[in-house]
């Protein structure tokens, strides 16, 4: 009986190895031929490639401004091109993270049939208006087209949900390549460089194909980070991010009064200030702003002309703390609407942050953390 028993497990033990095995291959044979749809490998022929399984890249719809183009320029640009479709918005800060790289593909693959749109829609309402997005695409040297998509009809069309977001098209209007964020930076310049290798076939052209890739050092986020705080009562919904017991009060000036004590990821405010859907604006004529966080890098998107003045842990803010759009002391000046990096720092760490205001009408938008 026992020899019978041992003779079981034995040939039990054998049919789950196999089991295990046969799944193995199958399930990796599934990623293959997964990672074959899109990144078509070479013993595929490029100009016989089933595209049943790919989308059309929806048309550019509800567009309220054409920058560095023209409705008709971009209908006869875009013919027969690879597209990069970047949906972004100028005050966020991963996407400002993966413009170099935009703007760096935009020189090297131009001349090879590679067109980049950027779609702008925004999230705050001064991102749509247009001298604000003008600045900011001068400010990143951005010479390829964007195109306000102020209603988000086209953000729509792609059914989207994400910033900063990149789909590649084929010179026959294929979405053949999706990324959400920032990052893969190599592996969205090798569809770019496949897709256009794709499109010189297609066409007959001699086109020397790249191999090398954009060098760029990439920002390294920390794994445990304070998430963004939203100041504007509309976006906060549903994030319990506004530590004060006053809490938000729509459209309503609220007396929001000093914390005893300050709970991590959340922001706290001292002074009069208004509730608006998207940001809080200070009524009395001075006011703070405190939060306990934890990242390497803090970032505030605001509006309107003020001084503030910024402390780390009780005491002005350190020199080797100070970020990139702090130019004196502890102090910066804000005036357009625009994000503004305060704090930088080599590694992740808790710190309790408090900007001071003394300007009635200082408009706060959110904290990004890196």
């Amino acid at each position: 009986m026992k020899s019978e028993i041992k003779i079981a497990i034995v040939l039990g033990i054998a049919i789950v190895v196999s089991v295990g095995a046969i799944s193995t291959f199958f399930s990796t044979l599934d990623s293959e031929l997964e990672s074959k749809s899109i990144l078509d490998d070479q013993e595929i022929s490029l100009t016989n490639i089933d595209k049943s399984n790919f989308k059309k890249a929806p048309d550019l719809v509800g567009i309220a401004h054409f920058l560095n183009t023209t409705p008709e320029e971009l209908v006869l640009e875009m013919k027969g091109k690879v597209i990069l479709y970047d949906i972004w918005t100028y005050s966020c800060i991963n996407c400002i993270r993966t413009l170099p790289y935009i703007t760096a593909w935009d020189d090297k693959y131009s001349d090879e049939g590679l067109l980049i749109i950027g779609i702008h829609s925004p999230e705050f309402e001064f991102e749509k208006d247009i001298e604000n997005v003008k600045l900011a695409i001068a400010k990143h040297g951005i010479t390829y087209p964007v195109v306000m998509d102020n209603d988000w009809e086209t953000w729509k069309a792609f059914e989207n949900r994400y910033w900063p977001r990149k789909y590649i098209a084929d010179h026959e209007g294929f979405i053949r390549y999706d990324h959400i964020g920032e990052g893969a930076y190599k592996e969205t310049e090798k569809i770019i460089q496949q897709l256009l290798k794709e499109r010189s076939q297609s066409l007959g052209l001699q086109i020397a194909s790249a191999e090398t890739f954009v060098d760029l050092e990439e920002f390294k986020h920390t794994s445990f980070r304070t998430p963004e705080l939203y100041f504007g009562y509309k976006l906060a919904q549903g994030r319990n991010q506004l530590g004060n017991e006053e809490g938000f009060n729509p459209n309503r000036t609220i007396s929001y009064q000093n914390p005893e004590k300050l709970d991590l990821h959340k922001f706290y405010l001292v002074g009069d200030w208004k509730n608006l859907k998207d940001s809080m604006k200070l009524e009395s004529g001075s006011g703070s702003i405190k939060v306990l966080y934890h990242a390497k890098e803090v970032n505030i998107v605001t509006s309107n002309v003020a001084e503030l003045e910024i402390f780390l842990d009780g005491m002005p803010l350190d020199e080797k703390y100070s970020g990139k759009d702090i130019k004196s002391e502890n102090k910066i000046t804000v005036s357009e609407p625009d994000l503004y990096n305060i704090v930088t720092s080599e590694n992740s760490a808790t710190h309790e942050l408090e900007i001071k205001v003394n300007q009635k009408g200082f408009e706060m938008y959110t904290f990004t953390f890196g």
